[in-house]
């Protein structure tokens, strides 16, 4: 038996009490599968937590989280929030600010079977999550944006050396385990002291890995690239607000925003948590596509295997890979891969899968 993890559920709003539940029912069969023991526990996070107390990420969840060994995050709709809570940092925010989750992973991969703009794209963003350019990350308290007239509006946009040498070698490490290709992107022609510090160090830690081929591009141009030939880049590192750019799009390139999965990680810990929003117009319909938030879990699974040496959950993440990608392939998928399953038919159907491919391992 291996060693038996704590993670935590947080369904979050939205389509999130769907696509989380889906999840975690499908790695529970992975892990069982492989021999993996896992305790779940849910805890109060958005919309709900609100009601019952008076906040969307109460401090007894941030608590107990950080006595687990990860946990997957649901979407949040902060958005419908009451004030003040929807003016704050948002729950996912708030969670990769506590917990210094300064690596945001974003893969973006086709999937035979699925209608997709680039039905051969295996790339993944990695993305800087604790400054650069989304102002709510870069101060002690409050957002980082002001106005002190209100006519003027000013955000703060910080790049340090620190947090971009750390990132760069995740980027690094992940791009030496894949097919040995970096790609940095910035807008070092214009914001040239900052995106301009990002690229330059990003640069200096390339020569730590003299057998990792590497360009950059302006983030202008990149979107372009994305667009036109997604299947020649590998991993992508860039900072804050341009990595969310180019992960959406590079999702829906590849498929969906539905099948784009990503964990934020520090070096102690790891949130599993789909880089698509809340959908709250589909919520409640059974039609969300979870692949996303499945992957999600894998990813974690790979990232906990990683840090505790553990094969075994190695095995579960490829399981539940395994069984994604067969039951797309055998064109069991949501409508927006060009199919007609519910939520509910399409887990089923991956359950299945995972059962029948840990059968045959």
């Amino acid at each position: 038996m291996s060693k038996t993890y704590r993670l935590g559920v947080l369904d979050g709003d939205g389509i999130g009490p769907e696509i989380v539940p889906a999840s975690v029912e499908i790695a529970t069969a992975a892990a069982e599968a492989v021999g993996v023991g896992i305790d779940w526990l849910t805890l109060p996070l958005g919309s709900d937590a609100i009601t019952t107390h008076d906040t969307p990420v109460p401090d007894e969840t941030k608590k107990t989280l950080a006595e687990l060994d990860g946990w997957y995050l649901g979407p949040h709709d902060s958005v419908s929030y009451p004030e003040p809570h929807k003016s704050a940092l948002n729950p996912s925010g708030t969670l990769r600010k506590h917990f210094r989750l300064f690596a945001n992973i974003r893969p973006a991969k086709s999937f035979p079977g699925a209608e997709a703009v680039c039905d051969n794209a295996d790339l993944v963003i990695v993305r800087e999550n604790t400054e650069g350019f989304y102002a709510d990350r870069n101060t002690y308290a409050g957002t980082g944006e002001f106005m002190p007239t209100p006519d003027t509006a000013i955000m703060l946009g910080i790049i340090t050396r620190e947090a971009t040498e750390r990132v760069a070698r995740v980027a690094f490490d992940l791009a030496r385990a894949r097919r040995k290709k970096l790609t940095i992107v910035h807008k070092a022609n214009v914001l040239k002291l900052t995106t301009g510090l990002f690229r330059s160090v990003c640069q200096e830690v390339a020569e730590d890995y003299p057998d990792v081929t590497v360009d950059d591009f302006h983030i202008d141009a990149m979107t372009v690239h994305l667009v036109r030939r997604a299947q020649d880049f590998d991993v992508i590192v860039t900072e804050n607000m341009f990595g969310d750019i180019l992960s959406d799009l590079a999702g829906e390139i590849s498929g969906s925003l539905g099948t784009a999965p990503s964990i934020n990680a520090s070096a102690d810990t790891a949130m599993a948590q789909a880089s698509h929003g809340s959908a709250p117009d589909i919520a409640g319909q059974d039609i969300a596509n979870p692949v996303a938030m499945i992957l999600s879990g894998a990813m974690l699974f790979e990232w906990l295997s990683s840090r505790h040496d553990d094969p075994a959950i190695a095995r579960a993440a490829k399981i539940i890979e395994a069984g994604v990608a067969t039951t797309i392939e055998r064109g069991i998928s949501t409508r927006d891969l060009g199919g007609s399953a519910s939520t509910s038919e399409f887990t089923r159907a991956v359950i299945q899968a995972v059962r029948d491919g840990a059968g045959q391992n």
